[in-house]
């Protein structure tokens, strides 16, 4: 009865999207983009498609996403948004960073990535236009990616916390106390497998074309660089998304390095007390904001 009841729920809410959806105007952009998919599809094998062009999508949107946070550093207005102000950002530390990066991305993920096609194939998941799925139907699939794979996030990096590995896997990550956008992948190998395969779990349940990989990695990756970056930039509209934690959650954890566990929303930690040190900060952070306004 309650299954029927949530499927019927779902029905309704699709149908309402779908009627609101009719009124709205034509996407120009919708046309280009057609005819490039196609223009794909017509001169690229799917091999090449889920390999290579898996590949350019998150490296393209991994260092165009962490190019704002990069600029930020140059700009003294942004330096009231960034949350650890007495840690700025060294050319060491970034460089330092970048290699690990490239020896992550081309020697850990390509090697993953280079599954795509054996995955689309085993499924059989389509790639042509006809089969794509309508833009509100790609939203809700990548926001259910991102409630399975903060699941899995939380309690797999709650566990690389624990004292017994902590020094093996995890440290490499929290080598930055004050975290910049680029160190959002900066990682040691095991640890890029082992919180990265909750990534493929959302793939695995909601994928029904090709252009959801690619739609969930650019979201998982703004999501990511965004609470790696190191502001707490106002107007962000990722705060609009409910239960986001944000930037200045999860600096916490790496100024604090116990707590705020989640890489994307609040309620894991809320339902285990896991942020109760950070309710604990930013109260405290309030009280002082009020003093020096009372004193001003």
């Amino acid at each position: 009865m309650a299954t029927n009841d949530s499927v019927n729920i779902l029905n309704s809410a699709y149908l309402a999207v779908e009627y609101i959806d009719s009124f709205l105007p034509d996407n120009p952009l919708q046309q280009p983009f057609k005819n490039a998919w196609n223009y794909m599809l017509d001169n690229y094998t799917k091999f090449q498609i889920a390999t290579w062009g898996s590949l350019i999508v998150h490296e393209a949107s991994y260092f165009l996403l962490c190019v704002p946070g990069f600029i930020f550093q140059f700009i003294p207005y942004m330096k009231k948004y960034k949350i650890q102000q007495d840690k700025p950002e060294t050319w060491e530390k970034q460089w330092k960073c970048f290699k690990t990066l490239i020896f992550n991305h081309f020697f850990i993920q390509l090697p993953l990535i280079c599954g795509t096609y054996y995955f689309t194939e085993y499924f059989n998941i389509p790639y042509g236009w006809e089969e794509m799925p309508r833009w509100y139907v790609l939203v809700a699939q990548c926001f259910g990616c991102a409630v399975i794979e903060d699941a899995w996030h939380y309690f797999l990096h709650r566990l690389l916390h624990h004292k017994r590995i902590y020094k093996y896997i995890h440290k490499v990550h929290h080598e930055f106390v004050s975290p910049f956008g680029m160190q959002a992948e900066y990682a040691h190998p095991l640890e890029t497998l082992i919180l990265g395969a909750g990534f493929f779990i959302g793939i695995v349940v909601f994928c029904n074309h090709v252009i959801l990989l690619w739609a969930w990695v650019i979201c998982r990756l703004m999501e990511t660089i965004d609470v790696h970056s190191g502001y707490d930039v106002p107007l962000n509209p990722l705060h609009l998304v409910p239960f986001y934690a944000g930037a200045r959650f999860h600096d916490f954890h790496h100024m604090n390095f116990i707590g705020n566990y989640a890489s994307t929303f609040t309620w894991w930690d809320r339902l285990f007390g896991t942020d109760s040190q950070f309710i604990a900060y930013t109260e405290k952070e309030k009280k002082q904001q009020l003093l020096t306004k009372k004193k001003a």
